[in-house]
């Protein structure tokens, strides 16, 4: 067997159909274009259509299969509603890649029961639901990935956590639990923990310079994360590559976690 074939074995997604909520922008826009580039068939889900037609015009200029879907994750209905609209480009998908989330950076004593129910609706509710909706199909079929964008506040309080960090964490524990029920049927179900990217989500922490530059300098790689250090990371996670690793959260952080 030549390298090509070897690789191709190993980490090819040719055949494969993913969904990646967030995917319009930072770290969900890297990964659905590395997963569309290896050869999967990729719908992105977002808010924003000018920003998802874009994404997606990206990826079908470079030969990529890809097709959007507008929807709001803040809601069951929304969520129930986006995975219908995800199913029909290219139908249920093999992948499930939820890089969807908000970030509200109110004081603990003044987080108000909006902050946090948003929170909880976005980052930890709708991962679930989506869970629920695709994975049973995917163990039907006996292959799939589950997929969580996460946060370094999923393991350590800093920049007020607040409910962000409650929320990450506790979708760490989603993904365990989602690699108890599915994992033997061929669902893998995995978190990539990023350290700080500079991306729209962290806008407001990328205009301080002092604080970019001291973030920077917390890592062993000497610099900030961008959202395409994750392509190669998501790659292996959705491919056959990765079929003995389930449960797990593989840092992302040039070193940040463990300097």
């Amino acid at each position: 067997m030549d390298s090509q074939s070897y690789l191709s074995e190993l980490f090819s997604l040719d055949g494969r159909v993913a969904v990646v909520t967030g995917g319009s922008s930072g770290i969900g826009r890297a990964v659905a274009g590395a997963l569309a580039r290896a050869g999967a068939s990729v719908v992105i889900v977002a808010r924003r259509e000018t920003e998802l037609a874009a994404a997606v015009e990206e990826l079908t200029k470079d030969g990529c299969r890809a097709a959007w879907a507008s929807a709001d994750l803040g809601t069951r209905e929304g969520v129930r509603a986006a995975a219908e609209r995800a199913a029909e480009p290219f139908g249920e998908p093999d992948i499930l890649v939820n890089s969807a989330g908000i970030n509200l950076r109110p004081p603990l004593d003044e987080l108000g029961d909006d902050v946090w129910d948003a929170t909880m609706a976005v980052n930890l509710e709708a991962p679930h639901l989506l869970g629920r909706r695709f994975g049973p199909g995917m163990a039907e079929r006996g292959f799939g990935r589950i997929i969580h964008i996460t946060s370094q506040q999923a393991h350590r309080a800093f920049v007020q956590s607040g409910a962000y960090g409650v929320s990450k964490g506790a979708l760490e524990s989603l993904a365990r639990s989602q690699a108890e029920a599915w994992s033997s049927h061929g669902v893998t179900c995995n978190t990539l923990v990023p350290g700080f990217v500079m991306t729209p989500l962290n806008a407001r922490l990328s205009s301080d310079p002092e604080r970019v530059a001291a973030l920077a300098a917390r890592t062993m790689v000497g610099r900030n994360g961008l959202a395409g250090d994750f392509a190669g990371a998501a790659v292996f996670l959705a491919s056959r590559a990765s079929g003995y690793v389930t449960g797990q959260s593989i840092f992302v952080d040039g070193g940040f976690s463990v300097h």
